[in-house]
């Protein structure tokens, strides 16, 4: 429809994200999270929805940012990094805003260190969308779109 705003989605990326293309790249892949986010946002205006990306190693910052997406977005994806298997505080904003959440991880974290086979963040997901590498984060985009047309 002519003059219809578009459903927009939040991306967030947690921890040393921002470090993609040189952090392990045998684990995470040679991507960058420039690259990423490009493909993210190219992806959205494919399948009809804004995307917003926004990283931060500050765990303070992504829960007020979770807290703000409220009314402006219609889901979140989050790749929480290593804040998926400690913050609290980040599962908490989750619920509390209420959105449809996509939980995403570039590697299998049920293949990797035992302390990483817990996630707080699940607990808010719809789903969780690990060990594809990039393709993660956009079959998150995918799944979240399709919660959004589901609403």
């Amino acid at each position: 429809m002519a003059g219809q705003e578009r459903a927009r989605v939040l991306v967030l990326h947690g921890p040393n994200l921002n470090l993609l293309g040189q952090r392990e790249p045998e684990i995470y892949g040679a991507t960058t999270l420039a690259e990423i986010d490009a493909k993210l946002v190219q992806l959205g205006q494919e399948l009809g929805v804004e995307v917003e990306t926004y990283q931060s190693n500050l765990e303070g910052e992504l829960v007020t940012k979770v807290q703000h997406a409220r009314g402006r977005y219609a889901a979140l994806i989050i790749n929480a990094g290593a804040y998926t298997h400690t913050s609290i505080a980040l599962l908490d904003a989750l619920l509390a805003v209420g959105l449809p959440v996509v939980e995403v991880h570039l590697s299998n974290l049920y293949k990797r260190e035992p302390f990483r086979h817990h996630s707080y963040i699940a607990r808010a997901a719809v789903g969780q969308i690990c060990g594809f590498g990039v393709e993660s984060y956009l079959l998150g985009l995918r799944a979240a779109v399709g919660l959004i047309n589901k609403a």
